[in-house]
């Protein structure tokens, strides 16, 4: 499959690797797009795994719905849900980086029935995060998210400033060539944002512990997220869990991919023998 649609979205799909393999699910964040898998994708294809890597909703030209409420996380989950059900997947492993998360913590939350594994990267479980806001340094992390909600200025700046904060945060510079020139493209910046703005509008229900064999994969030297958070999140993992530290930044999918390869094979044949 080439695309998948949802409510009169049509998403693009990276379809990749073993047509008979067990399927994992790669959920790019901001700014990325499915390229960010690339490296991963070509690892889990040879240990017999089938790839299945989406466009997300604000990035693909046709799927850029307005208003905040529409990026919401119950309907980025419901996109996922969406992907399974046109590619015929009754289950599948989930991975998820950066924003990309969102979604998948909610299917391990809400949808276990759908979600044989989760292998999280970078992002915290949201109730991790939020208790981290108040007892650690993570609110001056995050601050960048408050300027986020406001209209128009954002897209102003990042249009102009992105590509120096990406390469400081240490994002390699093939990949902020791609991801900046993406951002330019009509509507993208916005739909990429609209991540953020959506998430006042988000399913309290989804928020809940994850109910499925969950690895969560961390950078010590992300600058966006702290140590508090990663190592409360197991707090809220009600199965199997396992917390991976990398000596790595934010661009675990970009920068590290033989270790988040290894973390994803290693959680599907732990979640096989269960």
């Amino acid at each position: 499959m080439q695309t998948y649609s949802r409510d009169g979205l049509v998403f693009p799909v990276r379809d990749q690797g073993p047509p008979d393999g067990e399927v994992a699910v790669l959920l790019h964040g901001f700014p990325q797009d499915a390229s960010a898998f690339d490296a991963v994708a070509a690892r889990l294809h040879e240990t017999g795994l089938r790839t299945l890597t989406p466009t997300q909703r604000g990035y693909a030209a046709g799927a850029q719905p307005r208003g905040r409420r529409a990026y919401a996380l119950q309907e980025t989950t419901a996109d996922v849900l969406a992907l399974l059900g046109a590619a015929g997947v009754e289950r599948a492993h989930v991975v998820g980086h950066d924003w990309g998360a969102g979604p998948a913590w909610a299917l391990g939350a809400a949808h276990p029935s759908r979600v044989a594994s989760l292998t999280i990267l970078s992002t915290p479980h949201p109730a991790a995060m939020a208790r981290s806001l108040v007892r650690s340094t993570q609110a001056l992390r995050s601050a960048y998210m408050a300027f986020f909600q406001l209209p128009g200025l954002p897209e102003l700046v990042l249009r102009r400033r992105l590509a120096p904060l990406l390469r400081a945060s240490g994002l390699p510079a093939e990949h902020v060539r791609r991801y900046t020139d993406v951002l330019r493209s009509d509507g993208v910046a916005t739909g990429a944002l609209n991540w953020y703005r959506g998430i006042p509008f988000s399913s309290r229900p989804l928020l809940g512990p994850s109910r499925v064999p969950t690895t969560y994969v961390w950078g010590r030297h992300d600058p966006a997220l702290g140590r508090a958070a990663a190592e409360r999140t197991g707090a809220f993992v009600e199965a199997a869990y396992a917390f991976v530290e990398l000596d790595a930044g934010h661009w675990l999918p970009e920068t590290r991919p033989g270790d988040v390869a290894a973390a994803v094979t290693a959680r599907v044949r732990e979640a096989g023998r269960a």
